[in-house]
């Protein structure tokens, strides 16, 4: 089959992926700029990329028209508070027009499960979409899921920044909620599972692990798995304003996510009914097995996908707009040291970042994540997702990876902090074996100059430091 995966590059695309390839299918990725897609050469040959934002006008010329089935995966919660379900609802509108001129049979959409009258506005729009694709010229089937466990996932990542950094947590009531977890590995069965049986066109269905838990046990079980001390103290009334600042502060979601996030909070998600296990005859893992496999995971630095690579997190949408630095109106630091150990210094440039810290004064790199924070950036919370490895679009810290070549040796990133203009760092080395590190800030407006010439003696001290520690072969970090 010739399949369209729609959200190639976000945390479940790029989950499903290998599933659809490994059974032999065809795939076609819809992604809005393909030098965000990291592909495998061993598969490329069944795989097409096509360039759509299903946000803009719809341009069908390019447009593959083959495909026999498509996933729709589009989600826009962590880019807006106020207009997402706009941008939800134009974009599976427009998904229609695309359909519409495709010999599509089946499209597949996960979603979430609703089932109180009174839905949050994420909840809502889920709903909403899902309205709208049943109007589509083809069999849809939606899958309704709940809190999705996995390295990388957003609800993970959010339950190990809590229990991992707070002992004692003052909690608001909604750790009262009732809650159905599902295991990432479940949810792909189920995706895969659904396509082209046709039990299950026109049909939704609730999926969820065997566990029905409030996040208060969520948080407990996940302490006990790991050894940990934790102590909740609940309390009556907590604004969603200060809950989403506790989520925010605490973790690395951003603040956008977090008021979407506490929003749905307040509503209990539980499945119906388990009919999908009984067709598929797919048994899901429980919550504890979901964390575990999740931590086999990040132990052998196998995480796919993570949710802080989502654009939408940050503060740019198309990464093609900054790849180019621009030369003009900007001011520069750049640092040149020869290098002995070419390859080396290549595995440092490709390290940097999260557990490896910035090679230099990284407890003035932890003080300007939290001033970030303060000011509703995104922080240094974020991280990684890989060791070693930089695809573009990743997250770095509060770095976005604008280009990545190995082979060339060059990585470019673009600042997703606060900042009173734009910021590129950029790392390469030549065929004289010059490592050159460059920072280029385009200031906006006079504070945006200021605030250069006032971090100038820190820049001096900052880059001069990490350049020669890069350049040192075999570098290990140290606690500053």
């Amino acid at each position: 089959m010739k399949i369209l995966l729609t959200g190639a590059n976000g945390y479940i695309g790029m989950r499903l992926l290998p599933e659809l390839l490994e059974n032999g299918h065809e795939v076609v990725c819809a992604v809005r700029d393909k030098n965000r897609l990291p592909l495998d050469p061993k598969t490329t040959e069944r795989i097409s990329v096509v360039e759509v934002d299903f946000a803009e006008e719809v341009q069908t010329d390019s447009f593959p028209t083959d495909i026999d089935a498509a996933y729709y995966l589009i989600h826009s919660m962590s880019g807006s508070t106020k207009n997402f379900d706009e941008m939800e609802a134009r974009s599976s509108e427009n998904f229609n027009k695309y359909m519409a001129v495709t010999s599509v049979k089946q499209v597949i959409y996960l979603s979430g499960i609703v089932n109180q009258e009174e839905l949050s506005k994420h909840l809502s729009s889920r709903k909403k979409v899902e309205e709208i694709l049943y109007k589509g010229n083809y069999n849809l089937t939606v899958l309704r899921a709940g809190i999705v466990v996995g390295s990388g996932s957003s609800s993970f990542e959010i339950i190990r920044d809590l229990c991992e950094k707070l002992p004692i947590m003052i909690a608001p009531k909604w750790l009262k909620t009732k809650i159905q977890p599902i295991a990432i590995r479940d949810v792909i069965a189920f995706l895969y599972g659904v396509l082209n049986n046709e039990k299950c066109y026109n049909e939704s269905f609730d999926v969820g692990g065997p566990d029905v838990l409030t996040y208060r046990e969520m948080l407990e079980k996940y302490s006990k798995i790991r050894g940990l001390k934790l102590w909740i103290i609940p309390v009556p009334v907590m604004s969603p304003r200060l809950s989403s600042y506790w989520l925010y502060f605490v973790t690395s979601t951003s603040y956008k996510l977090a008021v979407n996030l506490v929003d749905s909070m307040k509503m209990e998600v539980v499945a119906r009914d388990n009919k999908l296990q009984k067709i598929l005859n797919i048994q899901p893992i429980s919550y504890e097995e979901a964390i575990k496999n999740a931590f086999i995971k990040i132990e052998q630095n196998l995480v796919i996908s993570s949710w802080k690579d989502s654009l939408t997190a940050g503060r740019i949408s198309n990464l093609k707009e900054y790849i180019q630095v621009p030369k003009y109106g900007c001011l520069k630091d750049e640092q040149i040291i020869k290098v002995t150990d070419p390859e080396n210094a290549l595995n440092n440039i490709w390290a940097i970042g999260g557990t490896q810290g910035w090679y230099y004064a990284n407890s003035l790199w932890r003080i300007r994540g939290f001033i970030d924070k303060l000011f509703g950036g995104v922080g240094l919370r974020r991280g990684r997702t890989h060791p070693d490895k930089i695809y573009a679009g990743d997250v770095l810290d509060f770095w976005r990876v604008l280009y990545a070549d190995r082979e060339n040796k060059r990585l470019l990133l673009f600042a997703e902090m606060k900042l009173p203009g734009e910021a590129w760092l950029e790392f390469c080395i030549n065929e004289e074996n010059n490592l050159i590190q460059t920072a280029t800030f385009r200031p906006k407006g006079l504070w945006g100059r200021l605030y250069w010439y006032l971090m100038l003696p820190f820049h001096y001290f900052i880059f001069g430091g990490m350049i020669k520690n890069i350049a040192k072969g075999n570098y290990v970090s140290k606690p500053d």
